[in-house]
């Protein structure tokens, strides 16, 4: 009966690593989702706030569910996607 237990014990530890190993990534891309969100939200409104895209004849870039998506999922590399549709001339709005 003690091998039982022991290996329970054992198997029980092993889940509990998974578990923990896991939810650590989860929270870490979460974390990252949720800086890159914020570090591209912040350079939307730099962008914005310094008349950037007045100086190529363009207008203000949108701040909404879309920009501030495209920003979350991409980081940097998601503004500056959204500033090269924006060139583009393609609409960032619903």
């Amino acid at each position: 009966m003690h091998g039982m237990s022991l290996l329970t014990g054992l198997l029980a530890l092993i889940l509990v690593i998974i578990l923990a190993f896991v939810l650590y990534k989860v929270v870490k891309s979460v974390t990252t989702l949720i800086i890159n969100a914020v570090v591209g939200v912040i350079l939307l409104w730099l962008i914005n706030l310094l008349g950037l895209m007045n100086l190529v004849g363009r207008p203000d870039i949108p701040i909404n569910i879309i920009t501030v998506l495209i920003c979350a999922i991409g980081g940097v590399f998601g503004v500056l996607i959204t500033v090269v549709l924006h060139l583009l001339g393609i609409p960032l709005t619903l």
